[in-house]
């Protein structure tokens, strides 16, 4: 009898000791070069969407995520393919991404189109009317810009990142370029920093008309065998829910002002 109950107790300790469930490894990629939301400072993912995000996954205890920041062709064809689970911050576009589950609004992202002084000497406020027969970047793989390209108001030209588009507009090789505002104003005064944007020597870079207001999302895969996926995505939405609520988000963002 006494060793029917030690080996009861033994039992109960173990299970006490050890989950029956272990936590669910995940790999979500972002965008590795989209500062100040994500980007790569050596082996470092930065950013405040990653900050968001590792705040929302430390308060999903089955799931245990790894942030990866890669180029942003390669996260978007990473999902598209089912080889990778979900990636960060895509736009609402079910058209033209039929192929993602879209996450609760995360952060709201005021688009702007910046151009060259000369381009704005005479003010363009309405967006895309006054741009037309513009050449405006864009980064490879954003939907930026591609609905008034395909109608032939302006020509899209698409570069790796925010610097390579910024030094594009400062040496006077596009007219403008279409991203997040402070984003690309962050951008900007990196460059200056770095000694590779030096106003008088490089065209001015003026800010244009708002374009519109988007909201970023974890965008999850359709395709692939991810078997915890509605149960991942449930529990990560009512996350973002209570830290919107809570302050918490915006307390993150207000740290890179």
């Amino acid at each position: 009898m006494k060793k029917t109950i030690l080996s009861a107790f033994l039992f109960l300790m173990l299970v006490a000791a050890f989950p029956l469930h272990a936590a669910q490894n995940v790999t979500v990629y972002g965008d590795d070069a989209y500062p100040p939301y994500s980007y790569q400072k050596g082996k470092e993912a930065r950013g405040i969407y990653v900050d968001i995000l590792k705040k929302a996954f430390a308060q999903m205890p089955d799931y245990n995520v790894t942030i990866e920041l890669v180029p942003w062709k390669r996260a978007v064809k990473l999902v598209e393919t089912g080889k990778g689970f979900g990636f960060f911050p895509p736009y609402y576009r079910p058209d033209l991404r039929p192929w993602v589950i879209h996450s609760e609004p995360i952060l709201e992202e005021a688009v702007v189109v910046f151009c060259r002084d000369d381009v704005l000497a005479s003010p363009r406020p309405d967006w895309p009317a006054d741009y037309k027969g513009l050449t405006v970047g864009t980064n490879e793989g954003f939907s930026l810009g591609r609905k008034e390209a395909e109608q032939g108001i302006i020509t899209l030209e698409e570069a790796g990142d925010n610097d390579k588009n910024v030094i594009k507009v400062a040496n006077k090789r596009i007219d403008c370029y279409l991203n997040d505002r402070l984003a690309v104003l962050q951008t900007i005064q990196s460059l200056k920093q770095a000694g590779k944007y030096v106003e008088g020597q490089h065209a001015g870079i003026l800010e244009g008309a708002v374009v519109e207001q988007e909201y970023g999302h974890v965008g999850f895969a359709t395709a692939g065998s991810f078997p915890f996926r509605d149960d991942f995505v449930a529990k990560f939405n009512e996350t973002i829910k209570q830290m919107k609520a809570s302050g918490e988000i915006e307390a993150i963002v207000a740290g890179y002002k």
